[in-house]
């Protein structure tokens, strides 16, 4: 018979959370900021752009081994993780991050692409269809709201939109552009109102407030996917929100960063480079005044945070500390 400690004896495979597919929306995001900045700007290499689309494939590809290894050597573990009120979102950037591989790889395989773009859309879908119903049951603890509710029908539906319309297919991108937009109105208020009247959020959640950013900054590029022409008002107005979120988390990082630096950092990343390929993809389309004005100075904006979490992120593998361990599962943190 086997003792207790062998019987629960570490696995050599490094049990990553489904979070660590935030790093791929980060680096997948900074490529298209790059590629975007490329073609507006003829000072700007291309060849950066699709070193760092590389790399976000590359990251994509070690934790998707990774993540799926964890559910055959550690079922147990990946079982809380679905369980957990705030965790479980992430689950479903594994989709996002497979869309936005194929944008990255678009370029050099449309079937490939399209194998991505599917695969990863048909898991956004199913997956946000039934963290979204277990939701609607209620009896959920409003301490446990935070801005990951957004990942897995916002974040999952602008990104769905993006790709449909790199793809040919705009107007499938309008319907999941719909999505996205109505979802994130219901969700905001509903997070806005936690922060505003519950109790104070608990430490290791108040990275995850930089995801706050990505549904205006995601959601005006998604806008700009499925239009033509001249941005209207509606683009600028979603590009004003964006930049005022990034300004009150500026205001709120003290109050942020008193929790350690973690992998969870990368949650703000997203929506750092979709605010800058929002405001060049804008300038590159024939917006004049304030949106040139600002572009240049959003797209550097961006690779300053990509370039001090990338940094942050390689100085933890270094000492061996990247996978945090996963809280306690219990009936206060459950679905």
């Amino acid at each position: 018979m086997r003792s207790e400690s062998s019987a629960k004896a570490p696995t050599p495979i490094p049990l990553v959370p489904a979070a660590f597919f935030g790093i791929v929306l980060g680096l997948a995001g900074l490529g298209n900021a790059w590629r975007s900045a490329a073609a507006l700007w003829t000072i700007v290499p291309q060849f950066i752009g699709e070193v760092i689309s590389f790399a976000a494939v590359m990251v994509w590809a070690i934790v998707s081994l990774l993540y799926a290894l964890k559910w055959l050597v550690a079922r147990e573990q990946a079982l809380l993780e679905t369980e957990h009120a705030v965790q479980c979102c992430f689950i479903g950037l594994a989709g996002v991050s497979t869309m936005l591989v194929a944008l990255a790889v678009g370029p050099y395989s449309l079937i490939a692409a399209w194998i991505l773009y599917l695969a990863g859309g048909v898991f956004t879908l199913v997956f946000a269809l039934w963290r979204t119903g277990r939701l609607w049951h209620g009896s959920r603890d409003a301490t446990t709201t935070t801005a990951v509710l957004y990942l897995p029908t916002v974040a999952g539906s602008f990104v769905a939109a993006i790709g449909a319309s790199a793809l040919g297919h705009p107007d499938w991108g309008q319907l999941a552009f719909g999505a996205g937009f109505f979802s994130w109105l219901a969700i905001e208020s509903v997070v806005l109102h936690r922060l505003l009247t519950a109790t104070e959020m608990a430490l290791p959640l108040r990275p995850t407030m930089g995801i706050q950013l990505a549904p205006p900054a995601v959601g005006c590029v998604a806008y700009l996917s499925v239009t033509t022409g001249v941005p209207d008002a509606l683009a600028n107005a979603m590009l004003g929100y964006a930049m005022l979120q990034a300004l009150l988390l500026l205001r709120l990082a003290p109050w942020i960063y008193r929790q350690p630096f973690a992998p969870s950092y990368w949650g703000a990343t997203f929506g750092a480079t979709a605010l800058a390929t929002a405001a060049i993809r804008m300038a590159g389309r024939g917006e004049i005044g304030a949106v040139q004005t600002i572009a240049p100075a959003l797209f550097v904006f961006a690779n300053i945070v990509v370039g001090i979490i990338a940094a942050g992120t390689i100085y933890l593998m270094m000492r061996g500390k990247i996978i945090p361990s996963l809280p306690p599962v219990d009936s206060g943190a459950r679905l």
